[in-house]
């Protein structure tokens, strides 16, 4: 009798309001711990892992190496390279910086704009060694960061404000309009898109001068994220429906964000992070805009074939299984 009584009680219960609310408080829950570890673990103590770093004229001078890589705590992945060679290397974002040992100089190009937290991990390291060892240090940023932007964040925060825009957009899509049928939600989803591209430029660039945009391939860029992250929110809207929000936060903001590499340089992320994150689309907005605005005569097709992956991708499941997704009207 306990036993009927029991399951007339859940039943009831998950036919209530009180269930979702329930799932939704302990999702909440969880969500709160995951959001803020993997925050935590990705960028409050950032380690160097194979920093890589062109050498020019230090062939007999192993142990300056040696005593650097003890400082920094890690090895570096060296490229030996004429000094030209190496600038095109700095230039193609392949090393983060150029060491010339010639004489009793040191020398140490940096290039801030690539990563400015491994810039300023070089600079303390080769400071460090130099002054151990009486020897005249010379360090000169062959990128520097713009004037509005010193610590090199305002990329990863445009970065961020698209990607979380693009799915939020999604999602009051399916709210307010949400009879929307298929090829019309694509459609809205790219018109907020490129229209919250132009608005971030226009507010970061022309409004606030905190960054120099080069304006159609930026544009290009932020459309494309925020259309990645809105479609792979309508993906999961289609196949989890009320559920949706749970994978699409987990994968663009618990993992994409933090491993994206615009806080913090890759090579100081933990290294499964700084493998992933290339592959997601907050890292390949980051990527693509750094690229843009830093290096714009190397830009890399790698970052735009992830977010064109992304959203092609997302259109094609959600078309496959439109007929699943909440929203939607009948034919006339």
């Amino acid at each position: 009798m306990g036993s009927v009584e029991a399951d007339g009680w859940w039943e009831a219960f998950r036919r209530s309001p009180f269930f979702s609310a329930t799932v939704l408080v302990l999702i909440l829950g969880v969500a709160a711990a995951l959001f803020a570890g993997s925050y935590t673990f990705a960028m409050a103590d950032p380690t160097p892992h194979r920093v890589p770093l062109a050498v020019v004229g230090v062939r007999d001078s192993p142990e300056l190496l040696a005593e650097m890589e003890q400082a920094a705590g890690t090895a570096f992945e060296l490229h030996r390279y004429s000094y030209d060679e190496a600038l095109r290397a700095v230039e193609e974002q392949q090393v983060f910086g150029v060491l010339d040992v010639r004489g009793s100089t040191v020398r140490l190009d940096v290039a801030s704009a690539a990563g400015a937290s491994v810039a300023q991990l070089l600079e303390q390291v080769v400071v460090q060694v130099g002054a151990s060892n009486g020897v005249a240090v010379e360090v000169q940023d062959l990128k520097p960061l713009q004037r509005g932007d010193p610590r090199g964040l305002a990329l990863f925060y445009v970065s961020l404000a698209a990607i979380v825009i693009g799915f939020v957009g999604a999602i009051q899509l399916s709210v307010h309009a949400r009879a929307l049928n298929p090829a019309e939600r694509i459609g809205f989803t790219a018109a907020y898109a490129l229209l919250g591209g132009f608005a971030i430029i226009a507010v970061v660039d022309w409004l606030l001068g905190a960054v120099r945009f080069p304006f159609i391939e930026s544009w290009l860029i932020l459309a494309l994220a925020m259309f990645s992250s809105g479609m792979v929110f309508t993906m999961f809207n289609a196949l989890l429906g009320r559920w949706a929000m749970v994978p699409t936060w987990g994968l663009m903001v618990l993992l994409g964000n933090p491993s994206s590499g615009g806080a913090v340089s890759w090579p100081l992320l933990p290294s499964p992070l700084g493998l992933i994150g290339a592959w997601l689309p907050p890292g390949a907005t980051v990527n693509a805009l750094h690229t843009a605005v830093y290096f714009g005569g190397s830009q890399h097709a790698f970052p735009f074939f992830v977010l064109a992956g992304w959203a092609l991708l997302s259109c094609a499941v959600f078309w496959v299984w439109r007929d699943r997704h909440p929203g939607g009207r009948p034919a006339a």
